[in-house]
């Protein structure tokens, strides 16, 4: 049980670093977590505004991995373009960024008042 739950989390781990590594979006959306972190220490976010800014980055990166997988399987499944393949994936995409474009609002509903305070 030990070692199944073990390799279990080796996989996950592979999984983050490898889709860090090579997807470009999820390098994109790490710079901005990043950015969001070093702004949410700046402004001394309460506990409950961390909670929701790590709520939604993570759902952000996990859609960018399913969106991921779901790009590689197709491309596995049918290595030539096809109409209904690129509907999955356009529409898996679609949903990273309606999720993205979500995150963004939270973002400025939680950081706008601080910025506000601060310039005032």
């Amino acid at each position: 049980m030990k070692n199944g739950l073990l390799k279990s989390f080796c996989c996950a781990f592979s999984g983050i670093g490898i889709l860090f590594a090579r997807e470009r979006n999820a390098q994109i959306h790490l710079a901005i977590f990043c950015g969001v972190v070093a702004a949410g220490f700046f402004f001394c976010l309460t506990a409950f505004e961390w909670m929701i800014i790590v709520v939604v980055s993570g759902l952000v990166f996990a859609a960018e991995a399913i969106n991921t997988s779901i790009e590689i399987l197709a491309d596995v499944v049918s290595p030539e373009r096809h109409p209904q393949i690129k509907l999955v994936k356009d529409i898996a995409a679609g949903a990273v960024f309606l999720l993205a474009i979500a995150a963004a609002i939270v973002g400025l509903i939680v950081f706008l008042p601080k910025i506000i305070a601060f310039f005032s």
